[in-house]
């Protein structure tokens, strides 16, 4: 039997890796020999996650665009010209099957080398927005899969397949686990908890709402998990040193997510489309504030998904310093509420994502061979 090989690229955020090392992990349980490289940009997240997982990466020196600094964006154009030869030269050494895009930096350049050497592409658009890159890559990729309906307005119907977003693999299990989540964090199964999340390096507005009114939240008898991401979290502790012997754990990384989940009442959450597909199979209730800081607004696009469907409730970032913790105090201590919400997102969950993702990778390579 032939041993296949597979580029994997993309990265830039947990948002994208996690799914990335969930198709790479599946790929390897259904065939144990397959090798897996992992393309991503040098100096993000992926550098350090994917090694950590076992797996081998090759980083580019590709850039964002500076949107806000347009000379910026000469520097950018030359680390985009490098990155299409690293990978050119790395995918004519590799010979892969397969090329598989994520979304991340690292995506564009990989998959349009792939395509214009004639390897086949797969493209997982996480959002319900598609991005520039995604819509350019479309034309030539094999197969898009796609966790919200109704993207034929972005890409081919004929090549879309809705599989929805792979989600860490651990985060299920410990959902029947919430006394023991509690006591790992030393709170109090007598209470509330709200778990707040802005991703790895923060979320301003976010950390600045709840610290600006944490007095609500010890007023109205709740506790806290807040992750502050690493920017903000020597400000957050300076300033909890107010409130000693309140209900609250504070870090900027929570190491037991699958526990903070079981743990939580109410999510407040950015709307990344990583985070979103495991609220969903989760069916945790959430409040969304979605970061204006992203290409096309896309985050907002992903919230508003749920919203529609009332399977969540949005702040704008711009009203989050005046609304956010009043309206979460509101709903989570609104039993009804919670669990409506609760039964709406789960409606909306895709369930074994990464399995149906690789279910389309076989087809393509087998096709090929």
């Amino acid at each position: 039997m032939k041993q296949y090989k597979v580029i994997i690229s993309g990265g830039g955020t947990g948002g994208h890796i996690f799914p990335a090392i969930s198709i790479a992990n599946t790929l390897k349980k259904r065939m144990p020999d397959v090798q897996i490289l992992f393309v991503g940009a040098q100096d993000r997240m992926e550098m350090d996650k994917v090694p950590a997982a076992g797996y081998e990466i090759v980083g580019l020196p590709v850039k964002g665009f500076d949107r806000a600094h347009l000379l910026n964006n000469i520097k950018v154009v030359r680390c985009l010209l490098k990155s299409l030869s690293l990978a050119k030269k790395t995918i004519r050494d590799f010979q892969p099957d397969i090329a598989v895009g994520v979304g991340g930096y690292a995506s564009g350049p990989t998959l349009w080398i792939a395509s214009s050497l004639g390897i086949p592409t797969l493209i997982q658009e996480q959002n319900s927005y598609a991005g520039v890159t995604n819509k350019l890559l479309a034309k030539k990729a094999n197969r898009i899969c796609v966790a919200y309906e109704e993207m034929e307005k972005f890409f081919p119907a004929e090549k879309i397949v809705v599989t929805g977003n792979p989600v860490r693999q651990d985060l299920e299990e410990a959902q029947e686990k919430k006394e023991e989540a509690l006591r790992f964090f030393g709170l109090s199964p007598e209470k509330k908890t709200v778990l707040v999340v802005g991703g790895s390096l923060g979320a301003r507005t976010i950390n600045r709402s709840i610290q600006g009114d944490l007095d609500k939240f010890f007023a109205s008898d709740v506790q806290l998990i807040w992750q502050t991401g690493r920017y903000y979290h020597e400000e957050a502790t300076r300033h909890l040193k107010a409130y000693r012997g309140m209900p609250v754990w504070c870090s900027d990384f929570i190491s037991r997510m699958d526990y903070a989940y079981a743990a939580a009442d109410l999510v407040i959450s950015r709307a990344g489309a990583s985070s979103i597909s495991e609220l969903c199979i989760l069916k945790k209730p959430v409040v969304l504030v979605p970061s204006p800081n992203v290409a096309e607004d896309h985050q907002t696009k992903n919230a508003l998904a749920l919203v529609n469907n009332q399977a969540a409730v949005m702040v704008t970032d711009k009203d989050a310093p005046q609304k956010l913790v009043d309206t979460a105090l509101s709903i989570v201590h609104d039993n009804t509420r919670l669990v409506s919400l609760s039964q709406q997102i789960g409606k909306m969950a895709h369930f074994h994502s990464a399995e149906q993702i690789v279910d389309e990778i076989m087809k393509i390579i087998e096709r090929k061979s």
